[in-house]
């Protein structure tokens, strides 16, 4: 048995969730995510008020589900609750980044123009400093995306280091060529 799968899902206190068929809706209060849960699983209301996710055979899809399925609907709970954020730090001599808004970045990466990003609808960012910015939203992936997204504008390259990478990542340094 799937051992992520069988934990119950608390639903702490002023989080309402609606069952109808196979598709879930939590609201809280950070805003509402809904999933349509895969064919063979179920997602039933327990004793205690948490969230039970079952499955109805040992088959291998069924299995591989099981787990991801809980996994899913916790990070909605969790979401709708506390919310997600991804920082991100920009290394590299003159790169910056500057608020237009709560859903507007202007780069300025070493390209000869700058760069304008917009937030799709959920997310917002925040900006510390010139070199550091978070990405805040309710949907795990969709914040984690956003982020990938802004990473992807200018890649830290292995060489000096610069660029846009996640807060606390570790970026592998080459050696540059040997000198005479």
């Amino acid at each position: 048995m799937s051992r992520i799968g069988r934990l119950p899902i608390a639903v702490p206190s002023g989080v309402d969730i609606a069952i109808d068929d196979s598709v879930v809706t939590v609201k809280g209060p950070k805003g509402t995510l809904t999933h349509a849960v895969a064919a063979p699983i179920t997602v039933e209301k327990g004793d205690s008020g948490a969230l039970e996710v079952k499955r109805p055979d040992d088959e291998r899809k069924s299995r591989s589900l099981h787990g991801l399925t809980r996994t899913l609907i916790n990070n909605m709970v969790v979401g709708v609750t506390d919310g997600y954020e991804k920082k991100l730090e920009i290394v590299g001599v003159g790169y910056r980044v500057l608020s237009k808004g709560p859903t507007q970045l202007e780069f300025q990466l070493g390209y000869s123009h700058s760069i304008t990003f917009d937030a799709p609808e959920g997310i917002t960012f925040t900006v510390e400093s010139p070199t550091k910015l978070g990405v805040q939203g309710i949907d795990k992936q969709l914040v984690g995306e956003v982020a990938a997204n802004i990473r992807k504008l200018r890649k830290p390259e292995p060489y000096k280091g610069k660029g846009v990478r996640y807060a606390g990542e570790h970026i592998r340094r080459k050696v540059g060529k040997a000198g005479k």
